[in-house]
């Protein structure tokens, strides 16, 4: 079979993927209706983002380069049951660009390994588990994966690293997190917002975008009722 037709059947199964995850974000969403269905509850941190780069660039800036940043982060529980049982947890971090705009970066808690940086494992708590990026990003390298590896058990400090797929690890930066009481979530959307160098392939972006499709079908809804609501007040 030609490359051409491998790719197009890969992502051919991708899409369907995708349209799997829609269908359980939009389940999860008439189940627990809001505008999260998913990682309903979380906690909001600012982040501060101490770079020492890499020593064999990507091409991606944010990587490549030492210096200090900052961010904005959200913790939390995917399935948000009982905080007694174990859960999948996810660590959202959205970062500023030069251009006014902001790039987000979804990371879940996986393995390290070449294999295991993959597959999604359940937490105790956010500071038991490395989280990784689960799919792979293009760059101008070729695919990456990054990584947030607690540093302590307390969730608060990460190592943020970079690896080839099937390669080592290499810490770029060092972000530390505190605890923010002002102002609402925002709402991660990797697929619309992506960090300059980095983007997804067409099967990745196909498997995401379903999801994040119904996730902000989702939140529209819940705008929508919101709006009602208000409405209904006067």
């Amino acid at each position: 079979m030609d490359r051409t037709k491998t790719q197009q059947l890969g992502h051919g199964a991708a899409a369907l993927t995708g349209k799997a995850l829609e269908g359980v974000f939009a389940a999860t969403g008439r189940i627990r209706p809001t505008r999260k269905p998913l990682h309903p509850r979380g906690r909001l941190h600012s982040a501060t983002i101490e770079g020492v780069g890499l020593r064999d660039g990507i091409g991606v800036p944010w990587v490549d380069d030492p210096g200090t940043s900052t961010g904005v982060v959200r913790v939390s529980r995917a399935i948000g049951i009982p905080t007694a049982l174990p859960d999948i947890y996810g660590l959202s971090l959205r970062v500023p660009l030069v251009d006014g705009e902001h790039a987000d970066l979804l990371f879940a808690t996986t393995g390290l390994g070449r294999l295991t940086r993959f597959v999604l494992f359940p937490a105790q708590h956010p500071g038991q588990r490395a989280y990784s990026t689960l799919l792979p990003y293009r760059s101008p390298a070729g695919a990456v994966v990054l990584a947030a590896v607690p540093v302590g058990a307390d969730g608060l400090v990460f190592d943020l690293a970079c690896a080839r797929v099937g390669g080592a690890w290499e810490s770029f930066a060092r972000m530390t997190l505190t605890e923010t009481s002002s102002g609402d979530s925002p709402s991660f959307d990797p697929v619309l917002n992506q960090l300059p160098g980095l983007g997804y392939y067409d099967w990745a972006a196909a498997m995401r975008e379903g999801a994040y499709r119904a996730a902000r079908r989702s939140r529209s809804s819940d705008a929508a009722a919101g709006r009602r609501d208000e409405g209904n007040h006067d």
